[in-house]
């Protein structure tokens, strides 16, 4: 499923349901009924369009409001990766988080399925966030059911005049989220007023009256989640009902089961075609549900009374308008208490359902004489479903940047044998290993083009400009090797040139520091460590000293034995020095960026100029941003 389609498709889906359903209203129905007994005449083309109507704008409320969150509160929920893996108690709570900002417990099962596929996590782990996402979920029903659809206006009218005049981007982003929100509380001021004539009406009662069993009502609420994928569309569906009092306690806790259940198909979808590990998640979630909802649906009486002993009460009034006073809190703190209560339950087995998922999806046998190379490189930590929150894009960006660095290490490490002692093969091996190296870097462009395409702050462009350096300047790196140095490997090999042991070691020396400064860049950017970065800019002086003396060293020996083959050696050993130098030269660039000392828009200036900047990047540069 593409990232930056993952909301679109459900409003697409909705917007069809909705253009069905409209459809059969003016096709099948009646223009207009009379409701029994009342002589209210109901119009059901007009009820099908403000419910359907009311229910997209719901929904772009939701999106609206959980993007603004996300930008919002991107850094945090960057460092918040970290947390993960900690311990599953960590990870419920964190999971809670995330899906509160998200407002889809859907696409925080979807970024698991990520996860585990990166090897971020362990599925023991996951399943700790899972159990937290439930819970995270239940606050778009509490919010809902504080009744203040009568402020919808306002709150429209307020946030657009934040994101229009604010000045700052957080301003803006609060103006979005603001907005957002009212738009949730009129769409779903649409839907209770759509619904309202119904409450007379004798054939929807009596099909509500059914929806009381809790087998149907939980088919019925997860087969509508499952088409919309999103349960929090059929939590709003669920209040609007009760809000007239077409519904009970009882049937709405049926229906918010069957939306608990309905809710894994996204993350059985999102893992199709993926490893093993993220079936495994999708199964999971599945599991936690399904068995959530069959050891409570022999409660619902039980529960349903709790609930109401700990939610408020309007004993003043009778029939439906209390059912319609009383029942939406009601339902919102039964969702809350369910989930709070499933996750304590099974967050101490987390480690037993994750062995029950393995058994469930085992590894897939190796295939013989299968090799690894053999294989095109595939991104491990760039999952398209990060996208739309760039934050958490960037911080997998950092990890996929450091398997980079890793492969240019063991290039660096490969130069004494291919290079000094002139091994072809060695060489050959150098660069399939630049090969590796240029597929990271174009995967990585790629990503970040799509990253750049969102509607980022400009903390977050600044950042993407910086992972494009950084991913730039390593992969030029690996260009020295492959095209410099493995040149002189063969120019050392086919013109028989001998390095003496003492420019071995000089040679050798320079080197190991260079893949000290290569190592401390990457370490520095992938894990945001100035302290790295120090280190890398610290060693300029070492560096050119080092450099100095080989340079020395090696004009004195051509002084003392002159001939073709000496000066031949000479200008090999020139050649090696120079080639490293211009590595520990991009490496100082990207420590440089990290330390903050050389921005972003600096280095994209530079490659402005030069007319080789990916389109969002001259965006950045005309915008200054």
């Amino acid at each position: 499923m593409n990232h930056s389609s993952f909301q679109a498709e459900r409003l697409e889906r909705l917007a069809a349901l909705a253009m069905l359903s409209i459809g059969a209203a003016v096709v099948l129905l009646p223009r207009s009924v009379y409701a029994a007994g009342g002589g209210q005449e109901i119009n059901f083309f007009m009820l099908a369009m403000n419910l359907f109507g009311g229910l997209a704008i719901f929904l772009y409320g939701m999106e609206k409001m959980s993007g603004a969150l996300k930008r919002v509160a991107g850094e945090r929920m960057k460092d918040i990766l970290g947390k993960l893996t900690t311990n599953r108690f960590m990870g419920m709570i964190t999971g809670a988080f995330v899906t509160a900002v998200i407002q889809s417990s859907s696409v925080t099962t979807v970024l698991l399925v990520g996860f585990v596929t990166a090897g971020l996590m362990s599925l023991a782990q996951a399943v700790g966030v899972i159990l937290g996402a439930n819970i995270g979920t239940t606050i778009t029903a509490q919010i809902i059911a504080f009744k203040v659809t009568k402020y919808a206006a306002l709150m429209i009218a307020g946030g657009f005049v934040m994101s229009m005049a604010g000045k700052e981007d957080k301003t803006k982003q609060y103006g979005h989220m603001i907005m957002g929100l009212g738009l949730i509380f009129f769409g779903m001021a649409l839907m209770s007023g759509a619904m309202k004539p119904l409450r007379s009406y004798e054939p929807f009662l009596l099909l509500m009256q059914n929806v009381s069993n809790p087998i149907i009502g939980i088919a019925v609420a997860a087969a509508f989640t499952a088409l919309v994928q999103s349960s929090s569309a059929t939590t709003g569906v669920i209040l609007a009902l009760s809000m007239q009092g077409l519904i009970s306690l009882e049937a709405g806790i049926a229906l918010i089961l069957g939306a608990n259940i309905g809710t894994c198909v996204t993350a059985g979808l999102a893992a199709i075609g993926k490893p093993r590990e993220a079936v495994r998640v999708a199964v999971a979630h599945v599991t936690f549900n399904v068995v959530g909802a069959l050891i409570i649906i022999w409660l619902i009486p039980v529960f349903a009374e709790f609930v109401r002993s700990v939610s408020p009460a309007a004993p003043h009034l009778t029939g439906l308008d209390r059912l319609a006073a009383e029942v939406p809190r009601q339902v919102a703190n039964a969702h809350s208490l369910f989930n709070v209560a499933m996750a304590l339950l099974f967050v101490p087995f987390a480690g037993l359902l994750a062995r029950f998922c393995e058994k469930v999806v085992p590894d897939r046998p190796m295939v013989e004489g299968s090799e690894p190379s053999d294989v095109a490189y595939q991104p491990r930590y760039l999952d398209e479903e990060l996208i739309s929150t760039p934050a958490l894009a960037l911080n997998m960006v950092r990890r996929e940047v450091k398997i980079m660095g890793g492969t240019l290490e063991q290039m660096i490490r490969g130069i004494p044998e291919a290079v000094l002692d002139g091994d072809l093969d060695k060489t050959r091996a150098l660069c399939r290993l630049d090969d590796r190296v240029d597929a990271i870097h174009e995967a990585i462009t790629r990503y970040l083009s799509r990253v750049g395409s969102q509607n980022l702050s400009g903390p977050d462009a600044d950042r993407v400009l910086a992972a494009v350096t950084a991913s730039t300047e390593l992969e030029s790196m690996g260009d020295i090797v492959e095209n410099n140095l493995a040149h002189l490997a063969e120019v050392r090999a086919r013109d028989g040139i001998d390095l003496s042991q003492e420019a071995r070691d000089a040679l050798s020396g320079y080197l190991d520091n260079v893949l000290s400064a290569v190592r401390s860049a990457v370490i520095a950017f992938a894990d945001d460590d100035r302290n790295a970065a120090r280190r890398v800019m610290a060693m300029k002086d070492s560096i050119r000293r080092m450099d100095a003396e080989c340079h020395a060293s090696q004009v004195q020996a051509m002084q003392s034995q002159t001939g073709v083959e000496n000066i031949a050696v000479y200008a090999l050993q020139a050649d090696i020095r120079e080639n490293l130098k211009r590595i520990y030269y991009h490496a100082k660039r990207v420590a440089k960026l990290e330390a903050r000392v050389e921005g972003a828009a600096a280095w994209t200036s530079n490659m402005a100029s030069q007319g080789s900047l990916l389109p969002f990047e001259k965006v950045a540069v005309r915008t200054g941003s």
